[in-house]
């Protein structure tokens, strides 16, 4: 069963430090972490950095992986892709990416149809990724980084382009896979709510630093909400048992 652990982990742009000390527990399969704090905080610097594609000082403990660091899967917020592929094409091959050869199997194809049915995109199959809207580009992208069958999955807002319909069919779906597959998510969210009701654990990221970390119910409080987002907020519970959040104003 795979495991992550953060250990003092630090990234510079230059000579400038843009991340520091980010300690975190133990994280273990079937865990959703979300990564909150305001804009430029250092989120997507820390996915980045766990993901391989920064240095720094610090330790990204992983244990029990299948493939090791190639298991690590990174889902940007900038999306890039190949105008000229359709939407199978650019699925198949982000799983071809984890496998040696090019031929393409039937266990394969039936891979990436469950995951655009899954996704709410089979119709799009077929159709190139440069006739996509922003938000149909974005459900592509999440499709293509399941296909690389992570055990670790790094995902920086992955619902920032969708319609609210949209964001609650993916974070339904990404709840399901992680427990299905045993994965570990870390998933930057601006939606405090939503940490609140997908998530069993919070990392607050501000100013480059590691604010809070720990159960979402235990780190997502006013207090927090005050000194880190700058609100006046309430946590309410309602009848079945879920919290949350309530702004009352600017702090």
């Amino acid at each position: 069963m795979v495991t992550l652990q953060l250990q003092g982990v630090g990234a510079h742009y230059g000579s400038r430090t843009v991340l520091a000390n980010v300690n975190t527990p133990v994280f273990h399969a079937g865990q959703v972490v979300a990564v909150i704090g305001p804009n430029a905080a250092g989120k997507s610097t820390l996915f980045k950095r766990v993901a391989g594609m920064l240095k720094g000082p610090g330790q990204i403990v992983l244990q029990g992986s299948r493939n090791g660091p190639e298991g690590i899967c990174y889902m940007p917020q900038d999306i890039s892709a190949t105008a000229r592929l359709t939407v199978v094409e650019s699925i198949l091959l982000a799983a071809k990416q984890q496998h040696q050869g090019w031929a393409v199997s039937d266990a394969e194809l039936a891979q990436v149809d469950a995951i655009t049915v899954s996704l709410g995109i089979a119709d799009l199959a077929f159709r190139n990724l440069g006739e996509l809207s922003g938000g149909q580009r974005q459900l592509v992208s999440i499709a293509q980084t399941l296909a690389r069958d992570p055990e670790i999955l790094l995902m920086d807002e992955p619902t920032s382009a969708l319609d609210l319909h949209r964001q609650i069919q993916v974070l339904d779906f990404m709840r399901s896979l992680v427990q299905e597959r045993g994965l570990i998510v870390f998933i930057a969210l601006h939606d405090i709510n939503q940490a609140l009701r997908y998530c069993d654990h919070a990392l607050v990221i501000a100013n480059g630093q590691a604010q809070h970390s720990g159960p979402c119910e235990q780190v997502i409080t006013a207090a927090m909400l005050r000194d880190v987002y700058r609100i006046r907020a309430r946590i309410e519970s309602c009848s079945a048992g879920t919290r949350h959040v309530i702004v009352d104003g600017v702090a």
